[in-house]
């Protein structure tokens, strides 16, 4: 299989084996036989895909986070829990982050705040006044050993 035309074709029969081709063709810089259509959309995919995975561990950081601080009456339930999670959150955080994804989470804070707020509203039955804006800095959230 070199051809463009059945490397095109390949894509949505056997997503498994086009992606094998196409990694065989760039390791042996037959660029011209790429598929380069599809190629653009599974890199356009993977930062899609990646961007998605890291604010969701931000947001479950944040959601933790603000649960430990502000819902007073399931502390002593939960503090232990939600500790071990936030510490779970960030390892794995940690392992997906690079420079441009740090990047990425430093500029979309607000937005995955307001859906971590979201989901801390319902949780807790909207008793409990949480703050409107992130209270955490990026360094903050992102450091293994910081608690509020």
């Amino acid at each position: 299989m070199t051809k463009t035309s059945d490397l095109y074709s390949l894509y949505d029969v056997d997503n498994e084996k086009w992606l094998l081709e196409t990694l065989k063709l760039l390791k042996e810089k037959r660029l011209g036989n790429l598929d380069i259509e599809h190629l653009i959309e599974e890199l356009e995919g993977l930062i899609r895909r990646d961007k998605l995975t890291v604010e969701s561990f931000l947001e479950q950081i944040i959601r933790h986070l603000l649960l430990l601080k502000y819902w007073q009456e399931q502390y002593d339930y939960n503090a232990n829990h939600w500790q071990a999670e936030i510490m779970s959150f960030r390892t794995q955080l940690d392992e997906y982050l690079t420079k441009n994804l740090r990047n990425h989470l430093q500029e979309n804070q607000a937005k995955v705040y307001k859906k971590a707020l979201k989901y801390v509203r319902k949780k807790t039955a909207m008793m409990i006044q949480f703050p409107e804006d992130c209270p955490y800095a990026l360094e903050q959230l992102l450091d293994q050993d910081w608690l509020p």
